[in-house]
């Protein structure tokens, strides 16, 4: 059995001239043909080279691996009883769904605060970022969760103001955290500012603290999409060269007269700017977190990526010992660039697997009485049942889960809807909710009697749009933790799931079905 599809895939732009007769390790057609003008991946490959590494087209999409993991979220079952509530009276007339509180209150002082168990991680440079971040920025700070400024904003931003190798003023950057601050409810949610290498250069982090009033900064080690630093496509010679002098590694070089001339002449279209990777060592760590707390930052996070498990053990135990605020962990598979394609799908841990190696850890720490971080999971989650098994399979230590394509999504379909209505070209299949704002959007009466007219009026439909599919998220989490009789985020327990295979229950220490309750069950029946 294989788990991959090697040689065609719709991220590449590729496919099989025998669909239906494929070779399953290689993924060649079964009879490959002198003549066929290479449509499968190798085929590509024989004429654009290094560009066929990449999803496309670039830009406009959100990639994520389509590997079938042996185990994954759905090998886990959410279960429940006919007793008890907890989190509030046992009583009909009160355990009711709506009554389920999804706050959730972390940090080392407990001052950060959301209203929805969820954050978005870091979604930096590209132009699907960029380009969605109003409805993203609004969306998350109407619905008082967080979001994180991800990695090279500053370095990509021509209108960035760069003296002695340091950032002294941006445009982007400064947009991006003002449109949550001037958005922002109660104070509930946050927006992070992350940081790689080349922003730890250029004094990102400590430019957002002490400019634009950051409260919360990450470092960053990785991702799940990739194992290497960050990736976009540039198709500007003049921007290509602004960013090679900024220190970025730009392939291929953009200063070197042959290059230039042949992007000039269209040999090829796009520069790579690629992000270095980072070298951990505790000593760096315990000295930049000083650094930051020092600059005046008053909560740190960590992201780390689906590296091996030693690692893992690293970032558990460095965000222990340095009293991390969150500790954000990813497991393989997920991305919202350019994640290298192959890389996406063939590298690093699974979620299943990687988190639960994180519970054992995060237990050992916890067993020792040590200072441990909030947490959150991410890879691949998207609706309310896997929230509940994310934050299931972690508890009590997992207190988030991490989305980022979906979210991304909401806000592009919002946008597009919002552009529709403008243009009188609404498609029919959205149409049939009505021709307005208010009459598609569900939540708009709700919101515009928070907000008031003007406020509503002013809102971007991509911010609508992310607000109306949390609130979709947060309805149906609230039904599946009242069905499992938890009341409230903090009463979640790894005995609210159940697995469906052997292999799943190896992996993550959760009974299998058929042995669930046993002992019990033989107390009651004799």
């Amino acid at each position: 059995m294989s788990f991959s599809r090697v040689n065609a895939s719709a991220a590449t732009l590729t496919k099989n001239r025998t669909e239906g007769a494929v070779q399953p390790g290689s993924g060649m057609c079964v009879t490959c043909v002198d003549g066929c003008i290479g449509m499968c991946e190798i085929g590509k490959s024989a004429y654009r080279g290094h560009e066929v590494i990449y999803p496309q087209p670039f830009g406009v999409i959100t990639t994520a691996a389509e590997k079938e993991y042996p185990v994954d979220y759905s090998h886990l079952n959410i279960i429940g009883g006919v007793v008890g509530a907890e989190g509030i009276e046992a009583d009909s007339d009160k355990a009711i769904f709506p009554a389920v509180d999804l706050g959730v209150t972390f940090g080392h002082d407990g001052g950060l605060k959301f209203r929805l168990p969820w954050i978005i991680p870091g979604i930096g440079s590209t132009d699907i970022a960029k380009n969605n971040w109003e409805g993203l920025a609004i969306g998350t700070a109407l619905a008082g969760t967080g979001l994180t400024i991800g990695e090279n904003v500053v370095g990509m931003d021509p209108e960035s103001v760069i003296k002695n190798g340091r950032v002294v003023d941006t445009v982007d950057l400064k947009r991006r955290v003002k449109l949550f601050q001037d958005n922002q409810r109660d104070g509930y949610g946050a927006i992070i500012v992350q940081a790689n290498v080349e922003d730890t250069r250029l004094g990102v982090q400590e430019y957002a603290i002490d400019k634009l009033g950051v409260a919360c900064v990450e470092l960053k080690w990785g991702q799940g999409a990739k194992n290497i630093g960050g990736e976009v496509k540039i198709r500007d010679l003049k921007k290509a060269q602004l960013l090679y002098d900024r220190g970025y590694v730009v392939l291929p070089n953009p200063t070197d007269p042959k290059v230039i001339e042949a992007f000039k002449r269209g040999a090829f279209k796009e520069f790579e700017r690629h992000s270095r990777v980072g070298m951990v060592t505790e000593d760096a760590f315990g000295k930049r977190v000083e650094e930051l707390r020092a600059a005046g930052a008053k909560y740190i996070f960590l992201k780390t990526g689906a590296y091996r498990p030693y690692a893992l053990a690293q970032a558990i135990s460095y965000a222990s010992k340095y009293k991390i605020d969150l500790l954000t962990v990813d497991g393989a598979g997920g991305g919202t660039g350019m994640s290298p394609w192959r890389m996406m799908n063939e590298w690093g841990i699974p979620p299943v697997e990687l988190h639960s190696l994180l519970y054992q850890y995060a237990k050992r720490i916890a067993d020792k009485g040590e200072h441990l971080p909030a947490i959150a999971v991410a890879g691949g989650f998207t609706f309310e049942d896997q929230i509940f098994k994310g934050l299931a399979l972690g508890a009590p230590y997992v207190k988030l889960v991490g989305m980022a394509r979906s979210p991304i999504a909401a806000a592009m379909v919002g946008k597009t809807i919002g552009n529709a209505i403008r243009n009188y070209d609404i498609p029919v299949y959205v149409e049939r909710f009505g021709s307005t704002i208010d009459e598609v959007f569900v939540t708009a009466a709700d919101l515009r009697k928070e907000l008031g007219d003007k406020a509503f009026d002013a809102l971007p439909a991509g911010a609508i749009g992310l607000y109306t599919y949390y609130e979709r998220l947060a309805q149906g989490l609230r039904q599946l933790m009242a069905g499992s009789r938890k009341f409230a985020t903090q009463y979640m327990s790894r005995d609210d799931l159940v697995c469906l295979t052997p292999e799943a229950a190896n992996i993550t220490g959760i009974p299998h079905i058929m042995a669930l309750d046993k002992s019990e069950v033989d107390a009651l029946l004799g």
